[in-house]
């Protein structure tokens, strides 16, 4: 048995000696894997594309990349990227307990507009412009006047969020 894996996957063959039919072999694995890791992340993982999510997308990408091509050992890489998937369960659970831990993991908002007034320190910390900042209003607020803004925020996710101000009866 050992030995038809080893050649249907080519588990003894490296990125110089693996063939194209062990490599399509290991594509399907590293795929049925990769669907179970993220199961396992959780929908937020791929939902979400929080930098702290993003990262983990870029390195299992990476990692399990390295498999289907034999540049790295095949069960090695698969155990590495449970490893991650569990890293980032553990620490989304933190931050989920633990303000500070939050804050540090995925970030804070900023207000950047309060009561149509923008603040321009916030806008110069996060090197957003007021151009940046009307273009968010104009896609999140459906307006382009600032005044109208009762408050917009620099999400930790990166998007501007904006609650505009109650209409008043005419």
């Amino acid at each position: 048995m050992n030995a038809f894996f080893d050649q249907l996957l080519g588990l003894s063959a490296d990125s110089d000696t693996i063939e194209a039919g062990q490599m399509a072999a290991r594509a399907v694995l590293v795929f049925c894997v990769a669907l179970a890791l993220l199961r396992l992340s959780g929908k937020r993982t791929f939902g979400n594309s929080t930098p702290f999510d993003v990262v983990i997308q870029i390195i299992l990408g990476a990692v399990l990349s390295r498999a289907v091509v034999a540049a790295s050992p095949l069960g090695g890489t698969i155990v590495a990227c449970v490893v991650l998937v569990l890293l980032h369960r553990l620490l989304a659970w933190a931050a989920f307990h633990n303000q500070t831990v939050g804050r540090i993991i995925k970030g804070s908002s900023y207000v950047l507009v309060e009561n149509g007034r923008i603040h321009y320190g916030n806008l110069r910390r996060n090197n957003l412009s007021k151009r940046d900042l009307l273009q968010g209003i104009r896609e999140a607020g459906g307006t382009d006047e600032v005044r109208e803004v009762e408050t917009a925020r620099l999400e930790r996710d990166g998007r501007i969020s904006v609650v505009q101000k109650p209409k008043r009866p005419d």
